[in-house]
């Protein structure tokens, strides 16, 4: 027995002492070849200079913003002395709210139906989905701000307003959540469907209880990918919900979300300093709905 416990302590820090010296060696390979060191050099410089890009991105944006944040700034009623951006605020929170309400039913169930019910089955229908999904995510936002104002404002003729916005911005994010969403269905492992099944749940009841968990944190990705666009959308709010800097009464009220009150503000050019601190709020707005929507996520995941 003494013998055995000494063989097995022998071939476990023999074990350790391979797995370091594998470790090593690995690291010591990027030297000895010139071109694995060239890309992991590439590789490290890339991520240092989008780092330091973001942190310096910040930083000027606090530093010319933050000076310049009054109190008027976050006035009830909007007028050219205090340029107040609470109502912008309010409105972008609106938007987004709507836009996201109905894109992501549409865009998970879609996901669904293309992982879970046609499985690999490359018919014309799924090969149109495909399709109108890639071809969604590379039209530019202003071709998208175009068919809201042609189909929204002036056909359905709901003027500018944030449900015409909405509208717009749901269709311009539906491609993300969708690819996102079943990106993340595929990436679950089939066992966990099969163990499922052998349980004698049915095909629902897996998807809801054991699927969509397992999937959430790549879903509440996409979802947060596609706040930061809402949010920073300015091009196709501008033809479809308008520029009135007021609280919207009703979904069919004009009302202009944060950037694009920050762009009217800067495009004027005589309230720079303002627009700046709007950017520090829109900051600031951005961090705390990505970190609410994490939140909501890691909720979900657990229960």
């Amino acid at each position: 027995m003494a013998e055995a416990k000494v063989n097995s302590m022998t071939d476990t820090s023999g074990i350790k002492g391979i797995n370091t010296i594998t470790a090593a060696d690995k690291m010591r390979s990027y030297f000895k070849k010139p071109f694995s060191m060239i890309a992991m050099l590439c590789v490290m410089l890339a991520a240092l200079f989008t780092f330091t890009m973001l942190i310096f991105i910040i930083c000027y944006i606090l530093i010319r913003g933050v000076p310049h944040i009054t109190p008027s700034l976050f006035a009830w009623e909007y007028n050219t002395e205090n340029v107040s951006m609470l109502p912008s605020v309010i409105n972008t929170v609106i938007m987004t709210v709507i836009s996201l309400i109905i894109a992501i039913p549409l865009g998970l169930f879609t996901a669904i139906y293309l992982v879970e019910y046609s499985g690999k089955n490359n018919s014309k229908i799924v090969q149109v989905i495909r399709l109108t999904t890639e071809t969604l995510s590379g039209i530019p936002s202003i071709i998208y701000g175009l068919f809201g104002m042609l189909f929204f404002v002036t056909y359905l003729k709901w003027g500018y307003s944030i449900l015409a916005g909405a509208l717009t911005m749901s269709i311009m994010v539906l491609p993300l959540i969708m690819r996102t969403a079943e990106e993340a269905l595929l990436a679950v492992s089939d066992s966990f469907r099969e163990a499922s099944f052998g349980l004698g749940a049915g095909k629902l009841r897996t998807i809801f209880r054991i699927v969509l968990p397992a999937a959430m944190p790549g879903i509440s990705s996409g979802i947060i990918l596609a706040i930061g666009r809402i949010v920073g959308e300015t091009a196709a709010l501008m033809y479809t919900a308008g520029t009135v800097a007021n609280i919207p009464t009703s979904l069919m009220s004009s009302g202009r979300t944060l950037a694009l009150h920050m762009y009217a503000l800067s495009s004027e050019g005589l309230y720079e300093n303002q627009a700046y601190a709007t950017a520090v709020v829109l900051l600031v707005l951005v961090l705390i709905i990505n970190m609410t929507s994490s939140y909501i996520a890691r909720r979900l995941t657990k229960s």
